[in-house]
């Protein structure tokens, strides 16, 4: 790494970039390491609040600070809103960061990186401004239901905790993905994503906003991050890698390497946890199908004990049991429904005494049957959700967890709907915990509970962040989009999960299916991405399409390859 002067302009030059300040606008120019221009980045940001709009109304001279393995580049500028704001860009031998300090005080809504208000300059006007790329393609994590891994970075995209099926918000399956985007240069790409310390993930999106010529990054706080004195927002690391799945492993590696995200442990796994998993919901959905009903309706007992029998009469054992939505009477209080199972505890002995562990599933943040005063509620006294910062449910919560486990016996959790964390302003919760560091809480209370009363217990959610990996067992790939190819989706989802969190193991999913030829092709292809998983018994639901003799036996052929592989490898 270099660093020389132009003009008094500090350039810093490195193996996959150089950085070089522009001598007459707010602009930092990126080179490739060919020296042609890649972005024109502009350097003065805007960080919001409750009380308005940040704009940049003043300009200092870029200061240079060398430390072993770094060389730093700052500008303080003045605010409209802020006593003061100071730009960093971090730069080391083959990445660099962009740091943004403010001093003052208000509660953050966005932030906008690369891009914002200034008045600063007479020459340039003033206004809203953007930074300058020459990406080639843009590429997002983030599974939806369009499955468009790859986008034009003209067009705006955005990574988020939620989702929910409706327009613009179809982005439930991982909630959330590792917070960051790549794009193309030519040969190369640049991975560009959110670093924080541990406590400070306190933002609910990232948005790469896109118009004709201009690009800037929105980080979403929502209002919930109060500052009084000097406060350091989340960086922007930018890591230079050969492809994109390459450069989201960097960006993975570079929150671990800073100690932001745990690394992966490398302590045996109890070898019940690769067996694999048979799930009832699918099942129930061709129940409630030919009944012309709900599909919780119909996670009973003897029902779950036909769909294990009719497996087993055609030669299938899995190894692990998943009781779908709903068992249980509430899904806040997660105690059994007595009218659904007369004798749940009887139900997993069974299972037990055949050799298979029992996973309940868990409906995340739903406050069916909670007390409003232990739930996230709107301005009008709506509950959202559960509130694991109140102490008074999270008692509640790991006392339910301690029934489940215990009196119950079952093995651990399908904790699923993640993706209905509230992200709106203007909530009333009991402690101002938000964004990631909220679903980090909901986990956390979840994970710690139920290793306290069996150490082997399995949770399992479609949460693969790599701060999130210390409270979870195992990534769920999550629903398939039956209008969309299969494999290819399931794929690029298995990449991801296990790029942000390769501790974790990977349930493979395996519902809803268009059809029964896609349902076959998932099934071989499965043990490839992580543990096969079956939600069929003994029909598609889509279709209604039996399954046949032939179909039972591309099943056995799969799973015994599998743990055949398993043994070989354990």
């Amino acid at each position: 790494m270099q660093l020389t002067f132009e003009s008094t302009h500090p350039c810093v030059r490195a193996s996959t970039y150089s950085l070089a300040p522009a001598t007459d606008r707010p602009y930092v120019i990126l080179f490739d390491p060919q020296g042609k221009r890649r972005a024109e980045l502009f350097a003065l940001a805007g960080v919001h609040t409750l009380t308005g709009r940040d704009d940049t109304v003043a300009v200092g001279a870029w200061t240079v600070e060398e430390h072993p393995g770094e060389i730093c580049l700052s500008l303080t500028v003045a605010s409209s809103l802020w006593q003061r704001k100071t730009i960093r860009f971090r730069c080391q031998a083959e990445r660099f960061s962009y740091e943004i300090e403010v001093e003052g005080r208000g509660d953050l809504t966005d932030v906008t990186y690369f891009g914002g208000y200034s008045s600063a300059h007479v020459r340039w006007g003033s206004g809203h401004f953007w930074s300058w790329h020459d990406w080639k393609r843009g590429f997002n994590p983030e599974p939806t239901s369009q499955e468009q891994v790859f986008f034009n970075p003209a067009a705006s995209s955005a990574i988020d905790l939620g989702g929910v099926p409706l327009p613009g918000k179809a982005s439930w399956f991982f909630t959330p993905p590792p917070f960051a985007f790549a794009f193309g240069l030519g040969k190369r790409w640049v991975g560009i994503g959110v670093e924080a310390v541990p406590c400070a993930n306190r933002y609910s999106q990232l948005t790469y906003r896109a118009q004709s010529g201009g690009f800037a990054f929105d980080l979403s706080f929502d209002g919930y991050t109060h500052v009084d004195g000097t406060y350091t927002l989340p960086a922007l690391g930018f890591d230079f890698a050969p492809d994109a799945y390459a450069a989201l492993g960097c960006h993975v590696q570079a929150l671990r390497d800073q100690q932001f995200a745990v690394s992966p442990h490398t302590a045996d796994l109890p070898a019940w946890w690769n067996e694999p998993i048979y799930c009832g919901w699918g099942s129930q959905c061709h129940v409630a199908a030919m009944a012309g009903e709900r599909a919780p309706d119909f996670a009973r007992q003897p029902l779950y004990e036909e769909f294990l029998g009719a497996l087993e009469h055609h030669g299938i054992v899995p190894g692990i049991v998943v009781l779908d939505d709903k068992w249980q009477l509430t899904y806040g209080d997660n105690r059994v429904d007595p009218a659904k199972w007369h004798d749940l505890r009887g139900f997993i002995d069974a299972q037990h005494a055949a050799g298979r562990k029992v996973l309940l599933w868990l409906k995340a943040w739903d406050a069916e049957g909670i007390p409003a005063d232990e739930c996230i509620t709107n301005a009008a006294g709506v509950k959202l959700a559960v509130d694991p910062t109140n102490p008074a449910f999270e008692q509640r919560f790991r006392e339910s967890i301690r029934v489940m486990l215990q009196d119950y016996d079952a093995d651990g959790f399908k904790l699923d709907f993640t993706a209905r964390i509230p992200t709106s302003p203007g909530l009333r919760l009991y402690e101002n915990v938000w964004g990631l560091e909220l679903m980090k809480r909901y986990l956390s209370i979840l994970y710690s509970a139920a290793k306290s009363v069996k150490r082997d217990a399995l949770v399992m959610a479609h949460t693969p962040h790599p701060y999130l990996a210390d409270v979870l067992d195992m990534i769920r790939l999550n629903d398939v989009n039956a209008g969309k190819p299969v494999n290819p989706a399931m794929t690029h989802r298995a990449r991801v999960a296990t790029l942000a969190c390769p501790s974790a193991l990977i349930d493979t999913d395996n519902w809803q299916m268009p059809d029964k030829a896609a349902w076959r092709a998932y099934v071989q292809l499965q043990p490839t991405l992580g543990v096969p998983s079956l939600y069929y018994a003994t029909h598609i639901d889509s279709t209604g399409a039996a399954l046949t003799e032939e179909d039972y036996a591309l099943v056995r052929a799969a799973w015994a390859q599998y743990r055949k592989e398993q043994a070989c490898t354990g």
